[in-house]
């Protein structure tokens, strides 16, 4: 996957800035997939377990050395507990605010400011490198529809083009058909691979994604 220094919420957060119009809609559904993403790598990194469903913390001192992972991992250390559901939409902006100002500082964003109506001051966020955010996407719609074996794929990139697929619809409407929904299948099964309690984690926050997807617009989903 290209750029994969990225964290997986990152690239999701690439992902879903319109390749054409360079600009992203700041919605629920795009904050609900970042959350998603940032959830599934501190679950990859075994750094978030699951407790009969619960988003559990490993421990109180690990951490990622990622501002928004830790961040995240800060945040669910101080809170009540709560279902993966949940958290994929609990102050999930705030998740969403930070990956995109992590965006800006690394050079994929430029935020720039605006006023509105002439009077008042605002903030537009555009791809400051556009190829990146294209070779994300096609990236991801290879390991949807290529032929690579599953099981050679990353667990990384299988997280990621499963939440992608979820979330974006990239490709369109990837699950039609028999074999798309194998290949989901498949792709997911590379996800949960990783350690236990993954296949839980990740079916909770493919059901939360998914619905998110399922309700808005098809333009909108690209």
């Amino acid at each position: 996957m290209p750029n994969g220094s990225l964290s997986l919420p990152a690239r999701l957060c690439l992902l879903a800035w319109d390749p054409a119009g360079s600009t992203a809609t700041d919605t629920a559904r795009v904050q609900h997939l970042v959350r998603a993403g940032a959830l599934t790598e501190l679950a990859q990194r075994g750094l978030l377990a699951d407790d009969e469903g619960i988003a559990t913390p490993a421990d109180l001192d690990s951490s990622t050395g990622d501002a928004v992972l830790d961040g995240l991992l800060e945040l669910v250390r101080e809170s009540l507990p709560h279902r993966w559901r949940t958290w994929v939409r609990l102050h999930a902006r705030v998740t969403f605010d930070a990956v995109r100002e992590q965006l800006v500082a690394e050079g994929h964003l430029r935020a720039e400011k605006r006023r509105v109506l002439g009077v008042f001051p605002s903030v537009e966020y555009v791809l400051a490198r556009e190829a990146v955010a294209a070779a994300l996407r096609e990236e991801a719609r290879r390991v949807l529809e290529g032929p690579q074996p599953a099981g050679e794929v990353s667990e990384r990139d299988a997280a990621l083009a499963v939440l992608a697929a979820a979330g974006l619809g990239v490709p369109a409407d990837p699950v039609s058909g028999v074999r798309g929904r194998e290949r989901i299948t498949e792709l997911t099964r590379r996800c949960v691979s990783a350690a236990p309690g993954m296949r839980k984690i990740v079916g909770e926050v493919w059901d939360a994604v998914s619905d998110e997807g399922a309700r808005a617009p098809a333009s909108a989903r690209g």
